[in-house]
């Protein structure tokens, strides 16, 4: 016996019960509580020295292993607009979008499908980095860092 449900939203969140008659045993029933999660985003802000190397993780707690099966994308954004730096699918190299000429040449993947960025630049300052993690079409984790860049 299989309930299946189509466009999952919160609203769809609660107890679940299957109940069937049986002969000679009478009914028997089952319940289920379904938790359906919103999108979920961590923020964070990095503070980083004028021409350093910064290394942002994708999602903070997850091991590579985790992040390896899932489609993952690492964009750039400030005053609303976003851009794509790297693509990663399953199993595939990196892709690097040749788009943006600020982080052209100074971008690469680093462990556990970090971000690295060199040399940090004062143009860097104030750039929303984002991570999206694509688990499900309808279920995407996603974590963004501010960077506030520092001369000496």
């Amino acid at each position: 016996w299989t309930l299946q449900l189509k466009n999952v939203t919160v609203s769809l969140s609660g107890q679940y019960e299957c109940s069937f008659a049986t002969y000679p045993y009478g009914t028997k029933a089952a319940k289920i509580q379904l938790i359906v999660k919103a999108e979920e985003e961590q923020h964070y802000v990095k503070e980083v020295w004028l021409n350093q190397t910064l290394e942002i993780p994708c999602i903070e707690g997850t091991t590579s292993e985790n992040l390896s099966n899932y489609p993952l994308k690492w964009l750039v954004g400030e005053n609303g607009k976003k851009e794509k730096l790297v693509t990663k699918e399953p199993s595939c190299p990196a892709v690097y979008r040749n788009s943006s000429a600020l982080y052209r040449q100074r971008v690469c993947l680093g462990l556990n499908h970090s971000l690295k960025i060199f040399p940090i630049k004062i143009t860097d300052d104030g750039k929303v980095f984002s991570c999206h993690v694509v688990y499900h079409p309808e279920r995407v984790q996603k974590s963004s860092t501010t960077v506030r860049v520092f001369g000496k």
